[in-house]
């Protein structure tokens, strides 16, 4: 598969078979995710791997998807290391490429994934129930599982609608 290959197919997945993923395919995200640029290369994300059924069905309770979460094999858990912040907005950033990078790695490999914002509503319960240290802030939950086999959609906005055409040039006037 090609990267565009991949960017272009790659889905948000919802519905999981129940089958496990392995950790060597868990590791094979995670290791795809280091990979993503970070400002001054400050690398700040940090990963945590949530695979215990209880956790899981726990931090489902957390979310408005609980069903995605309930559904999932594994959870990889985002999260930002403020030891290793420079600036909040880039290094957010840097944790959504990352994230991008676990999602494009688990459509190469034939898994499914979602990427669960909204469970931020809940992040002190979701960093007390993980034990996190406080100095990691959970940023998002990506949910891991084998796609059940139907089909995804995906529509775009037209080219039309999201490229900003920038202002004629100025011309300069002479004094």
């Amino acid at each position: 598969m090609d990267t565009f290959e991949a960017i272009a197919g790659r889905r948000s997945v919802r519905e999981f078979t129940g089958e496990p993923v392995s950790d060597a395919d868990l590791d094979r995200l995670l290791e795809a995710a280091r990979w993503a640029p970070s400002g001054l290369n400050n690398q700040p994300w940090r990963f945590m791997k949530v695979q215990d059924r209880s956790t899981i069905v726990e931090m489902s309770n957390m979310s408005r998807y609980r069903g995605v979460i309930a559904g999932a094999s594994a959870l990889i858990a985002v999260f930002l290391d403020a030891q290793d912040i420079y600036d909040r907005t880039k290094d957010l950033m840097s944790a959504g490429a990352a994230i991008q990078n676990i999602l494009l790695a688990a459509t190469e490999a034939g898994l499914g994934a979602c990427w669960l914002g909204e469970i931020l509503a809940r992040r002190s319960d979701v960093e007390e129930l993980l034990e996190v240290p406080d100095d990691l802030e959970l940023v998002a939950v990506v949910a891991i599982g084998r796609p059940t086999d139907r089909e995804r959609a995906g529509v775009r906005h037209p080219m039309e609608k999201i490229v900003v055409t920038p202002p004629a040039p100025r011309t300069r006037r002479e004094p």
